[in-house]
């Protein structure tokens, strides 16, 4: 009984646990973020249904790029900035091995949680146009997308600064923009779609180029992340 009572305390505790990061981490405008990001995706289904086009993959694949960019910028951005507004930062710079015991906890959880409601959208997608291999497309866009979530931590750690951090996020996200096109065939493409294949490329040279470009977003994503966390173990900078 004691070890059935010790394994039931520490769920408990796991889950309070887990709930009061989402709660600090999330707040209460991450519900703004997910509203718009379904309200996009809505809106697009809708016009793509009425407009009589067929979809394929590709399409839902850009399609649900950017409602998880919306749901993945906000806990990234203002995470930092809810720990210094709910006055959390002094008590959690008391725990020893901070990064590693708070933030990567919280960010494993950003993740799972974005992953979901990728999977979610994924699915109603599959029902409302056209079907498609729902986990496959929300695996490849945790690249892209998670690659943007870590640059948006690391930054937050510099600037210290909700709205800060989102300026600059936003000039960033324009400048990968505008090098999409020109990076359009390349490896180096944030926005690479490796359901997209070009007409005069070769499938299997493609996927050569799909997994480069997954090789280099998963380094750029774990450089950014540790990077992040290194900066959180100055406490100087913070408090």
């Amino acid at each position: 009984m004691s070890l059935n009572r010790k394994i039931v305390n520490t769920a408990v505790l796991l889950l309070k646990m887990i709930r009061y990061n989402l709660k600090i981490v999330f707040a209460n405008k991450f519900l703004y973020f997910l509203l718009a990001a379904f309200a996009f995706f809505i809106l697009v289904t809708v016009i793509d249904l009425f407009s009589g086009s067929s979809t394929s993959v590709e399409d839902v694949y850009y399609l649900l790029l950017f409602p998880g960019i919306l749901l993945i910028f906000y806990p990234t951005v203002f995470g930092i900035q809810n720990d210094e507004d709910a006055r959390m930062l002094e008590i959690i710079f008391g725990i020893p091995n901070y990064r590693y015991k708070v933030w990567l906890v919280r960010l494993a959880l950003i993740y799972a949680i974005v992953f979901l409601l990728l999977l979610a959208l994924g699915w109603l997608s599959s029902f409302a146009m056209v079907r498609i291999p729902v986990f496959e497309i929300a695996f490849q866009l945790m690249f892209p997308i998670f690659f943007i979530g870590s640059v948006a931590f690391m930054f937050s750690t510099l600037i210290r600064n909700g709205n800060g951090t989102a300026v600059v996020m936003v000039v960033i996200g324009v400048g990968f923009l505008i090098a999409a096109e020109p990076l359009e065939d390349s490896a180096w493409n944030i926005f690479h779609n490796p359901f997209y294949l070009p007409r005069d490329m070769n499938q299997v040279i493609w996927a050569e180029v799909s997994l480069k470009n997954r090789l280099y977003l998963l380094t750029g994503l774990i450089l950014s992340n540790l990077y992040g966390l290194f900066n959180l173990q100055s406490r100087e900078r913070f408090v």
